[in-house]
């Protein structure tokens, strides 16, 4: 049984949810705040979090932008009374895989729940490989970014666009085929993520020379590895 976070401080809203998710077959930890939140996954790791953006203690951006410290691989959700373009932007700049505006029909966050989970896993059994991008090398299944001796961190929406570019290298790859891609979607709010990380990955890359992402006005990306990396 998969197990879920839950992080709600809506005590009427938590118990609607944990209750329907449990019934829809997942092991629910629920936690009204982002501190316990976060306490309970230093120690624990869950195939996935649902995250109230306005939480007390921690917010729920502060607590994602903690969760992808622990487990960059893990997608997250978040759910918000707020339907501003701003919070949404930072939601889906940060990595989330869905960001939903209360109120909702539970059955349809379940449904994207499991959509998200299945991708997840599906991206994981896939993606148990090294890349080699220039002088770096990119651990697919644990999301690190390895050059020398040292290594970083990236989140898995940062691990499937560099596959992704890496795979079609040295060419022009249209935004939209790049969006529909990653994301499943072709719309503002997917572009001006995709910008976001696409401008991450750029400074991960910048120590080599030989590797530089170009943006082709009015037509799309082209990720260009030279032969020779320094």
């Amino acid at each position: 049984m998969k197990q879920l976070l839950l992080a709600e401080d809506d005590i009427d809203l938590g118990n609607i949810l944990k209750q329907f998710l449990e019934m829809s077959g997942y092991k629910v930890v629920w936690k009204q705040n982002g501190e316990e939140s976060y306490d309970y996954l230093k120690l624990n790791s869950v195939a996935a979090c649902i995250i109230d953006v306005m939480m007390p203690r921690i917010d729920g951006f502060t607590l994602a932008e903690k969760i992808i410290d622990l487990y960059p691989g893990t997608p997250f959700i978040f759910l918000t009374a707020r339907n501003q373009k701003e919070d949404r932007l930072r939601g889906l700049g940060l990595g989330a895989d869905d960001y939903i505006v209360k109120p909702f029909e539970v059955d349809e966050l379940v449904l994207r729940l499991n959509n998200i989970i299945k991708r997840s896993e599906d991206s994981l059994s896939k993606n148990e490989e090294y890349i080699t991008i220039g002088s770096y090398k990119l651990d697919c299944g644990k999301h690190l970014l390895h050059r020398g001796n040292g290594s970083i961190r990236i989140t898995e929406l940062e691990t499937k666009i560099l596959s992704y570019l890496s795979a079609n290298k040295n060419k022009i790859v249209k935004r939209k085929d790049i969006l529909l891609t990653i994301w499943k979607a072709d719309d503002y709010f997917t572009g001006r993520s995709f910008d976001v990380f696409l401008s991450r990955i750029r400074k991960h890359l910048q120590e080599d020379k030989s590797v530089s992402i170009i943006s082709v006005r009015n037509v799309g990306i082209e990720f260009r590895v030279d032969s020779i990396s320094v």
